[in-house]
Protein backbone atom coordinates (compact mmCIF):
# COMPACT_ATOMS: atom_id res chain seq x y z
CA UNK A 1 0.00 0.00 0.00
CA UNK A 2 1.58 3.13 -1.13
CA UNK A 3 2.13 5.91 1.68
CA UNK A 4 0.38 9.52 1.88
CA UNK A 5 1.66 11.96 4.07
CA UNK A 6 -0.87 14.46 5.36
CA UNK A 7 -0.06 17.27 7.98
CA UNK A 8 -2.42 18.61 10.56
CA UNK A 9 -4.81 15.34 10.59
CA UNK A 10 -6.29 17.16 14.49
CA UNK A 11 -7.97 19.83 12.53
CA UNK A 12 -10.74 20.30 10.50
CA UNK A 13 -9.66 19.75 7.27
CA UNK A 14 -6.77 17.11 7.78
CA UNK A 15 -8.95 15.31 9.06
CA UNK A 16 -11.74 14.99 7.13
CA UNK A 17 -8.91 14.56 3.69
CA UNK A 18 -7.54 11.69 6.37
CA UNK A 19 -11.03 10.30 6.37
CA UNK A 20 -11.09 9.81 2.58
CA UNK A 21 -7.87 8.46 2.40
CA UNK A 22 -7.45 5.71 4.90
CA UNK A 23 -8.92 2.97 3.10
CA UNK A 24 -6.79 3.50 -0.07
CA UNK A 25 -3.29 4.53 1.09
CA UNK A 26 -1.12 4.10 4.66
CA UNK A 27 -1.55 7.19 5.80
CA UNK A 28 1.34 8.96 7.93
CA UNK A 29 0.53 11.76 9.76
CA UNK A 30 2.46 14.85 10.83
CA UNK A 31 1.32 17.05 13.31
CA UNK A 32 1.97 20.16 15.50
CA UNK A 33 3.62 17.77 18.58
CA UNK A 34 6.56 16.98 16.06
CA UNK A 35 7.85 20.39 17.38
CA UNK A 36 8.22 19.14 20.82
CA UNK A 37 11.84 17.73 19.06
CA UNK A 38 13.78 18.21 16.50
CA UNK A 39 10.96 18.53 13.71
CA UNK A 40 13.46 19.36 10.70
CA UNK A 41 15.15 15.68 11.24
CA UNK A 42 11.50 13.95 11.95
CA UNK A 43 9.40 15.24 8.88
CA UNK A 44 12.96 14.62 6.79
CA UNK A 45 13.03 10.88 8.29
CA UNK A 46 9.67 10.35 6.82
CA UNK A 47 11.05 10.58 3.48
CA UNK A 48 12.41 7.46 4.06
CA UNK A 49 9.22 5.79 3.16
CA UNK A 50 8.20 5.30 -0.28
CA UNK A 51 5.93 8.84 -0.47
CA UNK A 52 3.12 8.67 -3.33
CA UNK A 53 2.08 12.23 -2.21
CA UNK A 54 2.11 14.91 0.47
CA UNK A 55 -0.97 16.98 1.54
CA UNK A 56 0.37 19.79 3.76
CA UNK A 57 -2.88 21.15 5.49
CA UNK A 58 -1.32 21.56 9.10
CA UNK A 59 -0.85 25.69 9.79
CA UNK A 60 -1.68 28.25 12.87
CA UNK A 61 -5.29 28.82 11.42
CA UNK A 62 -5.30 31.72 13.91
CA UNK A 63 -6.01 34.85 11.69
CA UNK A 64 -5.34 36.87 14.97
CA UNK A 65 -2.41 35.13 16.57
CA UNK A 66 0.36 37.93 16.38
CA UNK A 67 3.26 35.95 17.73
CA UNK A 68 5.85 36.41 14.47
CA UNK A 69 8.18 33.58 15.79
CA UNK A 70 5.11 30.90 16.34
CA UNK A 71 3.14 32.13 13.33
CA UNK A 72 6.35 32.12 10.81
CA UNK A 73 7.99 28.72 12.16
CA UNK A 74 4.51 26.71 11.42
CA UNK A 75 3.27 28.02 8.58
CA UNK A 76 6.45 29.31 6.69
CA UNK A 77 9.63 27.53 7.79
CA UNK A 78 7.87 24.24 8.27
CA UNK A 79 6.23 24.49 4.90
CA UNK A 80 9.84 25.70 3.29
CA UNK A 81 11.22 22.44 4.45
CA UNK A 82 8.68 19.86 3.49
CA UNK A 83 8.47 21.71 -0.23
CA UNK A 84 12.54 21.03 -0.38
CA UNK A 85 12.52 17.53 0.68
CA UNK A 86 9.59 17.31 -2.12
CA UNK A 87 11.38 18.84 -4.60
CA UNK A 88 14.53 17.15 -4.22
CA UNK A 89 12.55 13.73 -3.92
CA UNK A 90 10.40 14.49 -7.28
CA UNK A 91 7.24 13.90 -4.95
CA UNK A 92 3.93 15.58 -5.19
CA UNK A 93 2.86 18.45 -2.76
CA UNK A 94 -0.64 20.27 -2.10
CA UNK A 95 -0.33 23.47 -0.04
CA UNK A 96 -3.48 24.12 1.34
CA UNK A 97 -3.10 27.76 1.11
CA UNK A 98 -5.61 30.55 2.26
CA UNK A 99 -7.85 33.43 0.58
CA UNK A 100 -6.18 35.44 3.20
CA UNK A 101 -3.83 35.95 0.25
CA UNK A 102 -6.00 38.64 -0.95
CA UNK A 103 -6.21 41.18 2.55
CA UNK A 104 -8.88 43.76 2.69
CA UNK A 105 -7.83 45.60 -0.55
CA UNK A 106 -7.86 42.26 -3.03
CA UNK A 107 -4.09 42.59 -3.30
CA UNK A 108 -2.22 41.37 -0.87
CA UNK A 109 -2.33 40.03 2.90
CA UNK A 110 -3.52 42.33 6.04
CA UNK A 111 -2.54 39.91 8.61
CA UNK A 112 0.36 38.29 9.90
CA UNK A 113 -1.56 35.11 9.10
CA UNK A 114 -2.24 36.05 5.81
CA UNK A 115 1.68 37.22 5.01
CA UNK A 116 2.54 33.94 6.33
CA UNK A 117 0.05 31.95 4.34
CA UNK A 118 1.43 33.85 1.48
CA UNK A 119 5.15 33.90 1.66
CA UNK A 120 5.00 29.66 2.02
CA UNK A 121 2.58 29.41 -1.09
CA UNK A 122 5.03 31.59 -3.22
CA UNK A 123 7.76 28.96 -2.19
CA UNK A 124 5.86 26.09 -2.93
CA UNK A 125 4.48 27.27 -6.42
CA UNK A 126 8.16 28.19 -6.35
CA UNK A 127 9.42 25.03 -6.28
CA UNK A 128 6.68 23.28 -8.80
CA UNK A 129 4.18 22.53 -6.03
CA UNK A 130 0.32 23.42 -5.86
CA UNK A 131 -1.36 25.74 -3.54
CA UNK A 132 -4.86 25.75 -3.00
CA UNK A 133 -6.61 29.06 -2.33
CA UNK A 134 -9.73 27.78 0.34
CA UNK A 135 -12.17 30.16 1.07
CA UNK A 136 -14.72 30.64 3.85
CA UNK A 137 -14.37 26.78 4.71
CA UNK A 138 -17.64 25.03 6.72
CA UNK A 139 -18.83 22.09 7.70
CA UNK A 140 -18.77 18.32 9.80
CA UNK A 141 -15.22 18.45 11.97
CA UNK A 142 -14.91 22.10 12.48
CA UNK A 143 -16.18 21.17 16.10
CA UNK A 144 -12.54 21.98 18.03
CA UNK A 145 -11.88 25.47 16.32
CA UNK A 146 -13.98 28.02 18.84
CA UNK A 147 -13.17 31.32 17.58
CA UNK A 148 -12.22 30.17 14.22
CA UNK A 149 -15.25 27.78 13.24
CA UNK A 150 -17.65 28.93 10.58
CA UNK A 151 -20.52 31.42 11.05
CA UNK A 152 -22.64 28.31 10.48
CA UNK A 153 -21.26 26.67 13.45
CA UNK A 154 -20.84 29.15 16.02
CA UNK A 155 -24.14 30.99 15.23
CA UNK A 156 -26.32 27.64 15.20
CA UNK A 157 -24.69 26.48 18.30
CA UNK A 158 -25.37 29.98 20.14
CA UNK A 159 -28.93 29.42 18.86
CA UNK A 160 -29.50 25.90 20.73
CA UNK A 161 -28.58 27.01 23.54
CA UNK A 162 -30.50 29.64 23.58
CA UNK A 163 -28.48 32.45 23.14
CA UNK A 164 -28.99 35.48 20.53
CA UNK A 165 -27.55 35.66 17.46
CA UNK A 166 -26.17 39.00 16.21
CA UNK A 167 -24.86 39.85 12.68
CA UNK A 168 -22.64 42.91 11.92
CA UNK A 169 -24.96 45.22 9.80
CA UNK A 170 -24.61 46.79 6.00
CA UNK A 171 -24.64 42.45 5.00
CA UNK A 172 -20.82 41.77 4.31
CA UNK A 173 -20.29 38.57 1.67
CA UNK A 174 -18.53 35.72 2.06
CA UNK A 175 -17.85 32.90 -0.25
CA UNK A 176 -18.56 29.90 1.54
CA UNK A 177 -17.17 26.41 0.46
CA UNK A 178 -18.45 22.87 1.83
CA UNK A 179 -15.80 20.83 2.87
CA UNK A 180 -16.94 18.01 0.70
CA UNK A 181 -15.75 20.18 -1.72
CA UNK A 182 -12.16 21.20 -0.18
CA UNK A 183 -11.42 17.49 -0.28
CA UNK A 184 -12.23 16.93 -3.87
CA UNK A 185 -9.91 19.94 -4.83
CA UNK A 186 -7.11 18.16 -3.16
CA UNK A 187 -7.70 14.87 -4.41
CA UNK A 188 -8.32 16.24 -8.09
CA UNK A 189 -4.80 18.18 -7.49
CA UNK A 190 -3.52 15.20 -7.00
CA UNK A 191 -4.99 12.89 -9.28
CA UNK A 192 -4.08 15.41 -12.54
CA UNK A 193 -0.68 16.76 -10.85
CA UNK A 194 1.42 17.30 -13.79
CA UNK A 195 -0.74 19.23 -15.36
CA UNK A 196 -1.97 21.57 -12.90
CA UNK A 197 1.83 21.83 -11.11
CA UNK A 198 3.79 25.47 -10.48
CA UNK A 199 0.61 27.99 -9.97
CA UNK A 200 -2.21 28.31 -7.42
CA UNK A 201 -5.87 27.73 -7.64
CA UNK A 202 -8.77 29.01 -5.95
CA UNK A 203 -11.28 26.59 -4.15
CA UNK A 204 -14.60 28.04 -3.40
CA UNK A 205 -18.30 27.64 -4.46
CA UNK A 206 -17.84 30.92 -7.09
CA UNK A 207 -20.88 32.76 -5.25
CA UNK A 208 -20.31 35.49 -2.43
CA UNK A 209 -23.11 34.62 0.31
CA UNK A 210 -24.51 37.01 3.44
CA UNK A 211 -24.29 35.85 6.62
CA UNK A 212 -28.29 36.62 6.64
CA UNK A 213 -28.59 33.57 3.83
CA UNK A 214 -26.36 31.56 5.91
CA UNK A 215 -28.68 32.00 9.14
CA UNK A 216 -31.90 31.77 6.81
CA UNK A 217 -30.93 28.01 5.70
CA UNK A 218 -29.69 27.04 8.79
CA UNK A 219 -33.74 28.65 10.04
CA UNK A 220 -31.90 30.48 12.73
CA UNK A 221 -33.26 34.12 13.67
CA UNK A 222 -30.73 37.42 14.55
CA UNK A 223 -30.52 40.41 14.97
CA UNK A 224 -27.74 43.21 14.26
CA UNK A 225 -25.44 45.14 16.48
CA UNK A 226 -24.67 48.77 16.10
CA UNK A 227 -22.59 49.49 13.14
CA UNK A 228 -19.85 51.10 15.47
CA UNK A 229 -19.02 47.44 16.56
CA UNK A 230 -17.74 46.72 13.02
CA UNK A 231 -13.62 45.99 13.52
CA UNK A 232 -11.36 48.21 11.24
CA UNK A 233 -9.95 46.11 8.42
CA UNK A 234 -13.15 43.99 8.25
CA UNK A 235 -13.21 42.05 4.80
CA UNK A 236 -16.71 43.07 3.56
CA UNK A 237 -16.26 40.82 0.64
CA UNK A 238 -14.98 37.39 -0.95
CA UNK A 239 -15.14 35.80 -4.05
CA UNK A 240 -13.88 32.74 -5.78
CA UNK A 241 -13.25 33.56 -9.56
CA UNK A 242 -14.40 30.08 -11.55
CA UNK A 243 -11.48 31.43 -13.99
CA UNK A 244 -8.87 30.76 -11.18
CA UNK A 245 -10.06 27.25 -10.13
CA UNK A 246 -8.01 24.33 -11.25
CA UNK A 247 -9.37 23.14 -15.20
CA UNK A 248 -12.18 20.64 -14.83
CA UNK A 249 -12.88 21.01 -11.44
CA UNK A 250 -15.74 22.66 -9.59
CA UNK A 251 -18.12 22.59 -6.80
CA UNK A 252 -21.08 19.87 -6.00
CA UNK A 253 -22.19 21.97 -3.07
CA UNK A 254 -23.92 25.21 -2.99
CA UNK A 255 -24.72 26.74 -0.13
CA UNK A 256 -28.21 25.60 0.40
CA UNK A 257 -27.39 21.92 -0.46
CA UNK A 258 -24.01 22.30 2.16
CA UNK A 259 -26.18 23.61 5.45
CA UNK A 260 -29.05 21.27 4.41
CA UNK A 261 -26.37 18.19 4.81
CA UNK A 262 -24.24 20.40 7.89
CA UNK A 263 -27.60 21.26 9.42
CA UNK A 264 -28.48 17.21 10.03
CA UNK A 265 -25.14 16.51 11.43
CA UNK A 266 -24.86 19.20 13.80
CA UNK A 267 -28.28 18.28 15.04
CA UNK A 268 -27.45 14.46 15.18
CA UNK A 269 -24.44 14.84 16.57
CA UNK A 270 -25.90 17.69 19.37
CA UNK A 271 -22.40 19.75 19.25
CA UNK A 272 -23.51 22.66 21.00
Amino acid sequence: MSTIIITGTKGFIGSNLKRELENTYEILEINEDVFRGDWRESVSSAFGLDVKCVFHVGACSDTLETDVNYMMTLNFEFTRHLSDLCKSKKVPLIYSSSAANYGINNLNPSNLYGWSKYTAECYVIGNGGIALRYFNVYGPGEEHKGKMSSVAFQMFQKNERGEDVKLFPKKPKRDFVYIKDIISANLYAAEHYNQLLGKYYEVGSGKAETFEEVLNHLQIPFEYVSETLIPIGYQFYTQSSANCWMEGWKPEYSLEKGLLEYRKYLTRKKVF
